[in-house]
């Protein structure tokens, strides 16, 4: 399936224009969101492109998306992620050099790295600071040209998972999916339902009218992929949440349904690369990155 493109329009005064491009190999979506009055934008969750066969990687979904801004006359003010992704490996550090805006990602990415040494048995092998130029905490606050963005902390999928909320238009990755396929699971490492629960309620807390832009989407029983629907349009159809579910209740299912999930094919080579930004290892003396990979772990 070829990478689609999709366009959501700003809906008035501090509403953003949003374009979501889809990466087939991993169901990902990545987002550019633009203040139409200054055409300055925010790239979000973009994907490095890997092979777990071959373990190669290239960046041609990042250069889809630098094609986009530039057809789209938009200049890159941030490079922005939600979480170390264990699905696919991030481009924060390729856009970074491309574009020169800064890169961000949550606080709680020094948690995440710390988890993950120890599973890779790299002591101090990862510095965020180093890697990252802004590391948002919950509440804190920015500017895509004249558009207000605020960052929530939203554990669950991960322990330091953020979401941008632009206006009427909120980027929530890895909490809900398309309200015909639910939510997303919450037993990676640091990971907990419950805390997927209250980062969930907090979400479906906004006015009904906002536009919720999902991290995955599989294309459920073969319809085309889909990753925008309202606050509204979750309450109403959502698959785990609709109705009077109770946080017991759906807890049990989110549970039950992770158990049988197999972990991600590009989990294990994509958290040492993505806890550095994108970047592959140092090389080694004969010039190539070598990725480490823990054997019965998990």
């Amino acid at each position: 399936m070829k990478n689609i493109i999709r366009y959501s329009s700003s809906t008035g005064a501090g509403s953003p224009n949003v374009w979501g491009v889809y990466e087939a190999d991993t169901g990902s979506v990545q987002y550019v969101v633009a203040d139409p009055a200054t055409r300055k934008a925010a790239l979000i969750d973009v994907v490095q492109n890997f092979d777990p066969r071959s373990a190669r990687t290239d960046f041609r979904s990042a250069d889809q998306v630098l094609q986009l801004v530039d057809e789209e006359n938009l200049t890159v003010e941030w490079v922005l992620d939600t979480h170390p992704h264990a699905d696919h490996m991030m481009a924060s550090y390729y856009l970074k050099e491309k574009t020169g805006a800064p890169n961000a990602i949550g606080d709680k990415v020094h948690e995440i790295a710390n988890l993950w040494s120890d599973y890779y048995n790299l002591p101090n092998a990862f510095n965020p600071n180093n890697d990252f130029d802004v590391l948002f905490k919950e509440g804190d606050t920015f500017k895509i040209g004249e558009l207000d963005v605020t960052v929530w902390l939203s554990p669950g999928h991960t322990l330091g998972s953020i979401t941008y909320v632009v206006g009427d238009a909120a980027f929530v990755h890895d909490t809900l999916m398309f309200p015909d396929s639910g939510t997303s699971r919450a037993d990676f490492p640091g990971g907990t339902s419950h805390d997927l629960w209250n980062s969930l309620q907090r979400i479906l807390s906004l006015p009904e009218h906002t536009r919720l832009f999902v991290g995955h989407d599989y294309g459920k029983d073969g319809r085309e992929p889909q990753w925008e629907a309202t606050v509204k349009q979750h309450k109403l159809e959502n698959i785990h949440l609709a109705g009077a579910v109770t946080e017991a209740q759906y807890r049990t299912q989110r549970d039950k349904r992770d158990a049988t999930l197999a972990l991600p094919d590009r989990m294990l080579h994509a958290l040492q690369v993505n806890l550095r930004a994108g970047k592959l290892p140092e090389p080694e003396a004969d010039g190539a990155s070598y990725l480490k990979i823990p054997a019965n772990k998990f």
